[in-house]
């Protein structure tokens, strides 16, 4: 069994917790590697591991397999499988699967439930991290219904900027498609325009980042609210001396 320290996980939930909540958890962690398209949640079956990303991130998605649209990423800032365990269910509708692949830290949910049930500041601190992700689940519906296709992808590509590590991103013009709501051909258009623009260079498969600032200043307001709340709520690592965390 891997021993792990709570002050070298890069999952920033993780490092965020109080000591004591993270040594709860430390024994039923194990580390996993994920590969794309990898499904970590299956729809309306029972959540049996919940995952704390450490490097990559993960899509949910919403609708079949015929017609569905991502509402929501998460990577190493939180916890996938957090909402139905933390909400009294043990399920959900929406897929939840690996867009970036990459390590996680896994956990049985049962695991998971009876440490939150005997921790109420883990309990807290995970509930934060659900209050964060709700508010971009709103915002992405918020984008949908309201804003220009190029908005939007700017929108993503910031998000997904977030949680690789770097400037570069595996992305097909069919899953742009899908996460933006769009037909291949607008979002094909939309990469190009922002390419025009300099802001980004697009390779088959893959999406290098130029200039995020310029891509922040077109996302304007449709990018920075879960992120501000993220800061707000879950601030960086305890310290160890005063036993500090969320």
């Amino acid at each position: 069994m891997e021993n792990l320290r709570q002050d070298l996980v890069r999952n920033h939930l993780l490092a965020a917790m109080k000591p004591g909540d993270f040594a709860r958890l430390q024994p039923d962690l194990v580390r996993v590697r994920t590969h794309l398209d990898q499904t970590l949640i299956v729809p309306n079956e029972p959540v049996l591991r919940a995952y704390f990303p450490e490097t990559g991130y993960a899509s949910v998605v919403a609708g079949t397999d015929r017609s569905r649209i991502e509402v929501g990423v998460i990577g190493p800032e939180g916890l996938i499988g957090a909402t139905p365990v933390l909400l009294g269910s043990d399920r959900t509708p929406h897929r939840t699967f690996v867009q970036v692949p990459g390590e996680m830290l896994a956990v049985d949910t049962a695991r998971l439930g009876a440490a939150v049930e005997a921790s109420f500041s883990l309990r807290t601190c995970l509930l934060r991290f659900v209050q964060t992700h709700l508010i971009q689940i709103g915002q992405t519906a918020y984008g949908h219904a309201t804003l220009p296709l190029q908005i939007r992808l700017a929108r993503w590509i910031l998000m997904s900027h977030d949680r690789v590590g770097g400037d570069e991103m595996p992305v097909t013009h069919a899953f742009l498609a899908q996460t933006l709501g769009s037909q291949r051909s607008g979002a094909t258009l939309s990469v190009q325009a922002l390419e025009a623009r300099r802001l980004i260079t697009a390779r088959r498969g893959r999406i290098t980042v130029r200039d995020r600032k310029a891509l922040e200043a077109l996302a304007a307001s449709s990018y920075g609210l879960p992120e501000d709340e993220y800061q707000r709520l879950i601030p960086p690592g305890p310290d160890p001396e005063r036993g500090a965390g969320i």
